[in-house]
């Protein structure tokens, strides 16, 4: 790795990192020169291939296992991370699932089980970190929400509820830690290729991408990136860039 890179010694945290955006997001990010904390909940094999990835490119990057929808192990997550690391600089809150069902049909467990992750767990991870930014008064926080956070979808009411709720937490929380040089901005997915998308009839979702293709993680984790390393995004807070194809405009 370039000992030049933006994020030397800084410590990044990505939830969700052992897979799709997550992983691509880690391995962007360790480019960049942070070392990188891969959080994962129940693919240790896969998150410690992230963490093998990382190290043998001369990247510094380990693994812990912690469901960030829960708040006795968000806790010792972010404890864990400080013993180890001693500063958390860059937080994205990418951990996410689906529980797809139309609304009339939809248990309430599987719409507790998507706001939990990827809604409250944003709020937990946020919530935890927020006292060592402030002391810093330093520290960028990137939120993975989705373009159907911003104009919904058929059968996905849970997920869009979340992750249009991550759009106003995003917002709130630049508001609240501006002023201590604390980044907070969100990044919104369109269709990108990975195991969530895979499954799903692409002709009528390409008819309605101008640019005429999934994205890929690599091309999100380019923007997530630029958020938490490039100086210029110092003056960008409290916004939500969607990559997107320009599926959504306006």
């Amino acid at each position: 790795m370039n000992s030049t890179a933006p994020l030397t010694g800084q410590t990044a945290l990505v939830t969700g990192a052992s897979r799709g955006i997550g992983r691509s997001v880690a391995l962007a990010l360790a480019e960049a020169g942070a070392e990188v904390v891969v959080n994962y909940s129940s693919s240790p094999d896969a998150a410690e291939e992230v963490v093998n990835t990382i190290n043998t490119a001369g990247g510094k990057a380990y693994a812990i296992q912690a469901n960030v929808g829960e708040e006795t192990a968000v806790d010792e997550l972010f404890k864990t991370v400080l013993e180890r690391s001693g500063r958390l600089d860059v937080l994205v809150n990418n951990a996410g699932i689906t529980r797809d069902g139309l609304l009339m049909r939809l248990k309430t467990e599987d719409w507790q089980a998507v706001i939990n992750l990827n809604l409250t767990g944003v709020f937990l991870c946020t919530r935890a970190v927020a006292r060592t930014m402030l002391k810093q008064k330093s520290g960028r926080i990137i939120n993975i929400t989705s373009v159907v956070g911003l104009i919904g979808n058929a059968g996905q009411a849970n997920y869009a509820a979340a992750k249009a709720g991550v759009v106003g937490l995003t917002r709130s929380t630049a508001k609240e830690f501006a002023s201590r040089g604390i980044t907070v901005n969100a990044v919104a997915p369109g269709f990108i290729t990975t195991d969530m998308t895979k499954e799903l009839d692409s002709e009528p979702i390409l008819a309605a991408i101008p640019l005429g293709s999934f994205g890929t993680p690599e091309q999100v984790a380019g923007t997530v990136r630029f958020l938490a390393a490039d100086p210029a995004a110092a003056y960008i807070t409290g916004q939500v860039l969607q990559v997107d194809g320009g599926m959504v405009m306006g």
